[in-house]
């Protein structure tokens, strides 16, 4: 399968991210952008967006990139950096670009933005498997 085309497959695939309202922006070999808007029923008892709302939008953006290069590609260790709070309405994107690759590890740091304003620095390494992705 023609790598571009594995994070549409693996969308349809993931009713989590569906239900989150993920969407898939830009996709190339090595690079997978993502948005949503922030929804009510993500808010926490602050009134403000749930820290699993933005990690769980760069953990997508993420795993869609590891696996762009036609391998399956598991997370073995990812952290999160909250900068700034969200709101109700918020749309949110995060972009992924593959830092360093190996045979088996990939790093990666993605950006999650509001506009042009950084809200949320994820840092992620993949495992990278011998599974094909297959059409």
């Amino acid at each position: 399968m023609q790598g571009e085309k594995i994070p549409y497959r693996m969308l349809s695939l993931d009713p989590f991210s569906t239900w989150m309202g993920i969407e898939i922006l830009e996709c190339e070999v090595g690079r997978c952008k993502v948005g949503m808007v922030v929804r009510e029923n993500m808010l926490n008892s602050m009134g403000k967006a749930h820290g699993g709302i933005s990690y769980t939008l760069a953990d997508t953006a993420f795993g869609f990139t590891a696996n762009t290069h036609g391998k399956y590609a598991v997370s073995i260790e990812t952290s999160i950096n909250h900068i700034e709070a969200l709101e109700e309405g918020d749309y949110l994107e995060a972009d992924c670009i593959i830092e360093k690759v190996n045979n088996k590890l990939g790093f990666n740091i993605i950006e999650v933005k509001r506009g042009d304003e950084l809200v949320a620095l994820f840092k992620g390494v993949v495992y990278r498997t011998k599974k094909d992705w297959e059409e």
